[in-house]
């Protein structure tokens, strides 16, 4: 396939620019593009310093998106995401003029955002789910493409507010951001500590292209089996009640198809197969199920917990 090809070449390209300035986050990267190309909204989870802010800035260059990021704060206002209205005089007479906030952009990296106030992560709510935003009775339509890319600290849990487990549903993926193996940490460390120019990252994708590609990425086939693996492995959370207090939506069935149709694309196959519904279901699943107190004292993690539920559904 023609076409097949030429998307793998895409890929390729776009891998070959993020890892000029990108060490050792390989899978991360892609797992963005996944939900990139689903549409979708990604939760980046990692210790500090670990590059996040970093992936999404050169994957907007990549992409020749408009990037914005806000900062999670206590005293981030919705106003300072959405915008405000203005006062503007004109010729003797005031109008009130819309203030355009940072949402307003194709990539909006929301750093720490479990910092921000149930308010505010309220207003990013609508911008995720319908790709708008309300403001005095108002209703203004996102960029096409859009997508939140959100990022939230593990270990330092002082001073936040987690989010409420129906905005985290709204999250496509949650993305587990791991230390560099030594030999790549060795890498950053002779790219970042020596007085080199930062290299420059060229566009590989336009605008246009990525929407087409979210396009072809829906058109993936997958066989019926393996929808039933799916749903399958889906409704099992919602029935191992000796390890999970909460399972998953349907929500999370279609966007597992959905990121193992994005997955299929990303590694040039032309249909979905089974390593690509297991890839992908840790990312879809890990912050949609809540484990209990028997699974917490087992000393089980939610990722320990979807590879027990794939195993008993293969």
């Amino acid at each position: 396939m023609v076409e097949l090809e030429k998307f793998g070449k895409t890929f390729d390209a776009l891998m070959e620019e993020m890892n000029k300035v990108v060490i050792g986050q390989d899978k991360v990267i892609k797992q963005i593009v996944a939900a990139i190309l689903s549409d979708g909204n990604a939760l980046l989870e990692s210790y500090p310093g670990l590059g996040k802010t970093l992936i999404c800035k050169t994957l907007a260059q990549a992409m020749d998106l408009k990037f914005s990021r806000i900062q999670g704060t206590p005293d981030l206002m919705p106003s300072d995401v959405t915008g405000t209205q203005m006062i503007e005089e004109v010729g003797g007479k005031r109008y009130f003029k819309f203030q355009q906030g940072p949402i307003f952009s194709n990539i909006v990296l929301v750093d720490e955002v479990n910092r921000a106030t149930p308010k505010t992560q309220s207003a990013l709510l609508e911008a995720m789910a319908e790709k708008q935003t309300t403001v005095s009775n108002k209703t203004y339509e996102m960029d096409s493409p859009f997508f939140i890319l959100a990022t939230q600290n593990p270990i330092d849990q002082e001073g936040t507010y987690p989010l409420p487990e129906a905005q985290q549903d709204r999250f496509l993926l949650k993305i587990k951001v791991d230390y560099p193996s030594p030999e790549d940490e060795l890498k950053i460390v002779d790219q970042y500590a020596a007085l080199v120019k930062a290299k420059e990252v060229k566009k590989v994708i336009t605008k246009a292209n990525l929407l087409q590609l979210q396009e072809y990425a829906r058109q993936v086939p997958i066989s019926n089996d393996l929808k039933q693996f799916v749903v399958k492995l889906i409704t099992l959370t919602r029935t191992k009640k000796e390890l999970i207090e909460y399972g998953a939506s349907p929500r999370a069935s279609i966007g597992l198809i959905l990121a193992a149709k994005s997955n299929a694309l990303i590694e040039g196959r032309n249909h979905v197969g089974e390593k690509d519904i297991i890839d992908m279901a840790y990312p879809v699943l890990r912050h949609r199920i809540i484990v209990n107190f028997e699974a917490e004292r087992q000393g089980k993690t939610t990722d320990d917990i979807i590879k027990e539920l794939i195993e008993k559904v293969k």
